[in-house]
């Protein structure tokens, strides 16, 4: 998926109240972006790394700058939450995640009393897929989630596992924004909970995905299959 153009260079200063940050630009001038990510972003959102960020003309907007990028050990780590669901599905209708290509796609599908990302459809068979976007490494080379303790998460998972036991196919998608990521598994020193879940989940047939994503000032998209660990 291609990203703003052009982006804007400079260094994090810090971000605070979740979704606000300040960037010094490398001409020295100081902004506050939007920052679209409702996560820690811990090992992300640490001042002095280098940032990219947007700059829009919309007169509505409250904030002019968008938070876009942020240099993590060398890569570009893709922190915008809100386009991580274009990303996943743009890969799910060119056939990049191989286990579910094939299927029709339509975004944010109610079950229940929860919004699940996609709805895949093929002939008389249905799959609910949700997207986690993941930007933490909890060891040298592998990727985990949550960053954060997630109720959403958890709840999700619990979703997912009635829609299976209803008999239809049910996914969990990881898109792993660290380039250094050779591998993924839960968190489980940051949410217990969600990993216990996320085990269980897998017993019970949903399937844990988890698919990683290169990262340039220009496009994300999704590049390379990683093992899940959950052992």
């Amino acid at each position: 998926m291609k990203l703003p153009s052009p982006l804007i260079a400079g260094h994090l200063v810090r971000r605070y109240k979740r979704f606000l940050a300040d960037v010094e630009l490398n001409d020295g001038t100081l902004v506050t972006a939007h920052t679209p990510n409702t996560g820690s972003m811990l090992q992300c959102a640490v001042p002095g790394h280098q940032v990219l960020i947007s700059h829009s003309d919309n007169p509505k907007r409250k904030l002019a700058y968008t938070l876009e990028l942020i240099e993590v050990a060398g890569f570009w780590v893709d922190t915008h939450t809100l386009r991580t669901n274009r990303v996943a599905e743009e890969a799910l209708r060119g056939g990049a995640i191989s286990e579910l290509s094939g299927w029709q796609v339509t975004p944010e599908h109610t079950y229940g009393d929860s919004r699940i990302d996609f709805l895949l459809e093929q002939e008389d068979r249905q799959a609910l897929v949700e997207v986690k976007n993941v930007t933490l490494l909890c060891g040298p080379q592998c990727a985990c989630f949550p960053d954060a303790v997630t109720t959403r998460g958890q709840k999700h998972l619990r979703t997912l596992m009635a829609a299976r036991e209803t008999g239809l196919r049910a996914a969990v998608l990881f898109v792993v924004q660290r380039g250094e990521a050779t591998s993924f598994r839960p968190a489980d020193d940051i949410d217990p909970e969600y990993g216990r879940l996320l085990r269980q989940a897998v017993s019970s047939g949903v399937e844990a995905l988890a698919y990683g994503t290169c990262v340039s000032p220009t496009e994300t998209f999704i590049a390379r299959r990683l093992p899940v660990l959950l052992d």
